[in-house]
């Protein structure tokens, strides 16, 4: 395994919208277990695989305390939402900053296991949040997209700040 690189924002390849994985091969399941090592390290509980440049419909999971029950997605859907709750979010991309997004309560998504097998999964609270999160970086959006253009400016001044005081920050 290893570890890959995160992109932040406003990095413009964190607007790319993935491509649909055609057949679960031995390439998705070694990005599936690097992004996992990947979030582990960054101490997330979900990573998409255009946060790490790679421009497929995978995402993982973790929401475990253990950090032993990893879930990976490949060309997510969802396919029906219910109900809304408003959650703090934070995000491997945007390190730092953390705001409150209006999401669906509850969902029922449809995706590939690592077997190339479909499965379908019903999902609340945090991880129904994980998942609409983690598809938004599939098609191209970023959670600073729900907030307005004032304090979005905000964040990316936070965030330019915080880079230069790193010296071993990536732009």
């Amino acid at each position: 395994m290893a570890k890959l690189n995160i992109l932040e924002f406003p990095d413009p390849r964190l607007r790319r919208v993935a491509q649909p994985v055609d057949v679960v091969t031995d390439r998705e399941r070694k990005l599936a277990a690097d992004m996992l090592e990947t979030m582990y390290s960054a101490r997330g509980i979900g990573l998409a695989a255009t946060q790490v440049n790679e421009g497929v419909r995978l995402l993982v999971l973790d929401l475990s305390e253990t950090r032993d029950q990893p879930r990976v997605f490949i060309n997510p859907e969802i396919i029906s939402r219910t109900g809304s709750q408003t959650c703090e979010e934070g995000c491997l991309s945007v390190p730092g900053i953390y705001a409150e997004v209006k999401r669906a309560e509850e969902i029922r998504v449809r995706a590939l296991g690592l077997d190339g097998e479909p499965f379908e999964q019903d999902a609340d609270g945090l991880l129904a949040v994980c998942i609409q999160h983690e598809i938004d970086h599939l098609d191209g959006k970023v959670f600073v997209d729900y907030l307005s253009p004032l304090k979005r400016r905000m964040v990316e001044k936070k965030l330019k700040k915080q880079r230069q005081r790193e010296p071993d920050a990536v732009a």
